[in-house]
């Protein structure tokens, strides 16, 4: 059974490094979370390193405006990796072709974008496309995965590979809920597509991260000595239960609905519920990172 711990200072002292959400964890896509930030602040003054490891499509420079505009404090990490860091890589590597059919908003464009400039792909119309690059719904406010039938049945009829920049399904923006482009990879696989993830749980992201993390400690740091900290018990936590790194959920993100408070611990019942129906078990849990 994971143990309820009240702040991330019980058991900072036993890691090198955290591995922290943004969505649910550190902020709510509006404003972020006062304790969050203080408690990272915290740990990085006493010599730990945080890197930001989040499902976003964005690469990090772009999840590093966000951040500024959010109003994320720069000293609240050391560095991100992002699902759309990992997945650019096998974009570039042409694991869907060269000709793409882009589904997601126009503020995801940043996606076609690494270090170096320009990905060596073109955005065309889905009838003259190889491949589906997903970072979202066109309009995530509004939509939902049904309103996508049409494309993914003809993505799939023609056998069109669909790369996922962003494995998250769901994700809180304020008191509203939204889907991501996982959402529509899970319909198009469910579909009988082929959907091709990076992100969290998949370990390409991971590996993403054990190279930033190196780069900024000028070491590698032991496995053992890496914390994940995350609010997504199927991304977050079973990616890094999946990569054997101790694990932090937090259940006052997505499992809120399901995970209540009581004097500002996660009930107890319904937290082991919520694990048995998940056959995952945390290595410890908190209701709001802290």
């Amino acid at each position: 059974m994971t143990r309820i711990i009240d702040n991330l200072a019980q058991v900072a002292y036993s890691y090198d490094a955290l591995f922290v959400d943004l969505w649910g964890c550190v902020h709510n896509g509006i404003e972020p979370f006062g304790d969050a930030v203080t408690a990272l602040q915290a740990y990085r003054a006493q010599g730990g390193k945080v890197l930001l490891l989040t499902n976003s499509p964005r690469p990090r420079a772009s999840v590093k405006r966000q951040l500024e505009r959010i109003g994320v404090p720069t000293d609240t990490y050391d560095e991100i990796a992002s699902s759309g860091d990992a997945a650019q890589i096998a974009l570039a590597a042409g694991m869907v072709g060269r000709k793409v059919y882009h589904l997601g908003p126009e503020y995801d464009l940043s996606f076609f974008n690494d270090d170096n400039g320009p990905i060596n792909v073109e955005r065309v119309p889905l009838a003259d496309a190889e491949g589906i690059v997903c970072t979202g719904l066109f309009d995530d406010k509004t939509e939902t995965p049904d309103d996508y039938r049409l494309t993914i049945l003809d993505g799939k009829t023609r056998g069109l590979k669909l790369l996922c920049a962003n494995p998250d399904v769901i994700v809180d923006v304020g008191d509203k809920r939204i889907y991501c482009a996982g959402a529509i990879a899970q319909a198009y696989s469910d579909a009988g597509g082929t959907s091709l993830y990076f992100g969290k749980p998949h370990s390409p992201i991971y590996e993403l991260a054990y190279t930033r993390l190196a780069g900024i400690a000028g070491r590698r740091i032991d496995p053992d000595r890496i914390l994940c900290i995350g609010d997504g018990i199927n991304t977050d936590i079973r990616g890094g239960v999946a990569e054997d790194l101790d694990t932090l959920f937090i259940t006052g993100g997505l499992a809120a609905p399901e995970i209540s408070e009581t004097d500002g611990k996660p009930n107890d019942a319904e937290l082991e519920n919520f694990i048995k129906t998940n056959q995952l078990s945390p290595t410890f849990t908190i209701s709001h990172l802290r």
